[in-house]
This record gives C-alpha cells, structure tokens and sequence, in this order.
C-alpha cells in the first residue's frame, strides 16, 4: 500500500506491460506512468518509434498483435528484464469500414486479431506473473463504440463489443488471483484515430492526457476497490 496516499497501490517497483506504446493514447499513458513511478515494458511493431526514452526503468519492445507468438515472447523480456509483471494495458487497436452490405472480411479478421484475439494472448502471457503479483491489474483500452452503435462502422463496433466480453470474463474468473481487470471505454479522443464524430473539433474532444489520468487511477486503486468500466464520452449521450 501507498504510505503517502493511503488506499491507493504503490507505483515503487511495479512493472506495467503497455501496447500501442509509440503514439497517442500509449505515449499519453507511457507518460503519465513512467512520471508515477512505474517501470514500464513498452510494446510497439517498431520499439524505435516509441516516443518514451528507454532506461532501466523502461524496456522497449517488439510486439506485433498479428502474431500469435509476439505476447510470449514480449513477457518473457519484460520477465528477463525485471522480473516481474504486474500490470497489463491493452490498448493497441485498429479500426477499418465494414457494414452489412460492403467491406472486406480481411479488415473483420483484422480488427478481430488486433482488438481481441492480442489482448486475450497478452493476458494468457502475462498470467502467471500477474498472478504472483497479488495485486496484478489488467486494463483493457476499448471504446463506446463497443458499448452501443451509434454510427460508423458495424465491424469496427463487433470488434469492440468482443473486448468488453473478455473484459467481463476475465474480471470474473481471475478475481480470485488477485487481478482486477478494468475495460476503460473513451469515445472521441484527440488522436490521429479520431473519427468524424458529429463534426466535434479536435479541442472539444477528449485528450489523450485525460485517459492517462484515468488508467493511473485504475491501477492504482487497491483490490477491494476495483472499477469494472469506466465510459468517457466528449459529447452528451444516453449509454445503456
């Protein structure tokens, strides 16, 4: 427990593991955590596009979410670097056009390998150390498009409804090991990513600081204060 903020986790000495690590929301959150305390394996298809500096405190890594391999092999270096492992960010992600009556399946399966299928390897990677931790923290970066349809593309949506599931699931099954897992679900996000949103300006969008800000203090709340979904919305919106 933290000494200097009582009920909240002590950043000192634990390992975070982070995907999508070299832009937007990654670097927004690499930021924030490695400034807290943490030390942080950064995973990125190019590690030497990661905007945060490496040291002994920040390992970066080569992690590609379309192959099935990647996860292991980026838990077992962060293991071999640190020795531990005690939280997991998943938020990597992809997004392409596909409705009812046109689109490429290829771009399904895509957003299918990157939004669900790699943070389900990571988890399965990461299991053992998150385990040990006592403590472990998984937090699954999803989207509002994944909690209602309201506009754009119907894959992209199914692809984000299927995290929430494996949110839920792994929330239920892994509360025993200690592990909280939280899926934190932004719409618009001041991002390269942003979509058309209703024509919202970049500035009225959510930043990417903002999530930051929200994913430290999910990691940081102890276990007997765990959040199972956290929505962030830019506009005003009925969610279910």
């Amino acid at each position: 427990m933290n000494k200097a903020n009582p009920g909240r986790l002590d950043p000192e000495g634990r390992v975070i593991m982070l995907t999508g690590a070299n832009r937007g929301i990654g670097a927004a959150i690499a930021a924030r955590l490695r400034g807290d305390g943490y030390r942080l394996s950064l995973g990125a298809r190019s590690p030497g596009d990661i905007v945060a500096a490496a040291g002994d405190d920040c390992l970066h890594a080569h992690f590609d979410a379309m192959d099935p391999e990647s996860p292991k092999l980026w838990a077992a270096a962060t293991v071999a670097h640190f020795g531990r492992i005690d939280g997991l960010i998943n938020n990597a992600g992809v997004a392409a056009s596909f409705g009812f009556e046109d689109g490429d399946e290829a771009d399904l399966d895509r957003m299918l390998e990157v939004n669900l299928k790699a943070p389900y390897r990571l988890i399965r990677a990461a299991l053992p150390q998150l385990r040990a931790s006592g403590s472990g923290g998984i937090v699954n970066i999803t989207s509002l498009a994944g909690m209602r349809f309201k506009r754009g593309s119907p894959g992209h949506a199914m692809s984000k409804f299927a995290p929430m599931g494996l949110s839920s699931a792994a929330r239920s099954l892994l509360w025993d090991d200690g592990i909280r897992v939280t899926a934190v679900a932004p719409g618009p996000v001041n991002t390269d990513m942003m979509p058309n949103a209703g024509g919202l300006k970049r500035d009225d969008a959510t930043q990417p600081e903002t999530i930051a800000d929200v994913v430290a203090m999910v990691l940081a709340m102890p276990n007997n204060a765990s959040v199972a979904t956290v929505p962030i919305n830019a506009m005003n919106e009925p969610l279910p």
